[in-house]
């Protein structure tokens, strides 16, 4: 059966494959093969620029037709390299086969022995995954995420001076402004993407057991640690580790997920929030001619892109804590667990893309509804006993908390009246409790 978004068995192919197709172009199949190429290209044109003695007589007018390799790398290519790895039962050793024969369509055969020269499949694995990473993030996510910073921004300022009932223990608190409970979230994501900015692209390139024994072994005299720093620094514009052993430690790693898992959390946060204001009325929703809520209650719109986000973001979250609680521990030297692992980055990726659309969908989709809020404060006066016990105290009146407990902490209804009569009882100056009565919960919102 041919896939398809019908039968695929992963939602991230299947159901959203529209929503996450860009990121085909990094963490499939075809990809990783695809940067495999790209690396033992690179790797070898480093060792021609070296030079080393037996490549020091190549053309440079080759490197470009030696970059097309994988620049302009195709399904035919990929399909040929599987082929390949049909008879090696090894990935990366089909790769070098596959660069074997183009080398010898570009009359290179007599240097084809220095593709993969003195190097271990993770010198490729652990340089060609950072790679794709890398512009996953730089190309697909950041983007994305940054599009959500920018929602937020412009909601912040929209809603600015919008004041709003708190609710802490979800119980009515001190006022705030909507504007700044949306900026909050602004703050958050925003310095978890500088966190996540400066996690290191780090990938190990030392040999078979990170030692550059076979390098070493046949050209003593070069300093083949800075040629391997200076190949995954300055050519492929990743960290080089070093020392490691036959792979990658993945620290860096790790603390990325870790990064985006913060940052999903934080979303996941949001989408809760957004979700209970609806469920107040704080935000009608947009309605979509055509749509339907529920299958049984025609009057149903439903907040479902904001439990979309939160479902597709948990789901991500738990592959990216097994992610970076996995990824750096590996048997002495090296064993294969790290592996199978890795293939499975993109699907946290895909998971957390669908969330971000989904909560951009769910904001994008949001219609204020001042005047709950506004009516959620007018009921709710009890919220200015903090306001002017705190003017008491000022004043040096005596214990001013406790006289405002004994009005607030009963079940009468508090409204402006019964403040303005509690005022009006104190043994203080008129000034004073005129200044008290102006105070009323949409203006005690702070700075």
């Amino acid at each position: 059966m041919k896939l398809s978004s019908l039968n695929a068995i992963s939602p991230v192919d299947g159901r959203y494959r529209n929503k996450v197709e860009d990121l085909s172009a990094y963490f499939s199949e075809f990809a990783l093969i695809k940067y495999r190429v790209l690396v033992e290209i690179e790797y070898f044109i480093a060792l021609c620029e070296l030079p080393l003695p037996q490549l020091d007589g190549i053309d440079t007018s080759l490197y470009p037709e030696l970059r097309s390799i994988y620049e302009n790398f195709s399904e035919e290519d990929a399909t040929a390299i599987k082929e390949i790895e049909k008879v090696t039962n090894h990935d990366v050793k089909a790769v070098e086969y596959f660069i074997k024969e183009k080398f010898d369509i570009l009359n290179l055969a007599a240097y084809k022995e220095f593709i993969h020269f003195g190097l271990t499949s993770q010198d490729i694995n652990n340089t060609a995954v950072p790679l794709s990473i890398k512009d996953a993030l730089e190309k697909s996510y950041i983007p994305v995420l940054e599009e959500v910073i920018e929602k937020l921004s412009s909601l912040a300022e929209d809603w600015k001076d919008i004041p709003m009932l708190a609710r802490t223990h979800g119980q009515p608190a001190s006022p705030t402004r909507l504007g700044k409970e949306i900026s909050v979230f602004v703050t958050r994501l925003t310095q978890q993407c500088e966190v996540l900015k400066s996690v290191p692209d780090a990938a190990k390139f030392g040999g078979a057991t990170g030692n550059y024994n076979a390098h070493k072994i046949a050209y003593p005299k070069t300093d083949w640690k800075a040629f391997g720093t200076h190949f995954v620094e300055d050519i492929l514009k990743l960290h080089h580790s070093f020392p490691t052993t036959q792979i990658e430690h993945y620290d860096h790693m790790a603390a990325l997920f870790d990064a985006m898992k913060r940052i999903n959390t934080i979303i996941i946060d949001l989408d809760r929030d957004i979700w209970t204001y609806i469920s107040m009325d704080y935000f009608k929703q947009k309605i979509k001619k055509g749509e339907v809520g529920s299958s049984a209650m025609p009057h149903k719109v439903n907040p479902i892109d904001f439990e979309n986000s939160e479902g597709n973001l948990g789901i991500a979250n738990a592959v990216f804590e097994h992610l970076s609680a996995k990824l750096p521990l590996s048997r002495l030297q090296r064993d294969l667990t790290d592996s199978t692992v890795l293939r499975n980055i993109g699907v946290p990726f895909g998971h957390t893309l669908i969330g971000f659309h989904a909560t951009l969908k769910g904001l994008s989709k949001l219609l204020l509804n001042a005047d709950k809020l506004a009516a959620d404060l007018e009921n709710n006066w009890a919220v200015v006993a903090e306001a002017i016990q705190t003017i008491l105290r000022r004043e040096g009146y005596p214990n001013p908390y406790e006289a405002l407990k004994g009005l607030t902490r009963t079940n009468q209804k508090i409204d402006e009246q019964v403040i303005a009569d509690f005022i009006d009882t104190l043994e203080v100056s008129e000034a004073i409790k005129n200044e008290l009565k102006v105070i009323s919960p949409s203006n005690y919102t702070g700075i």
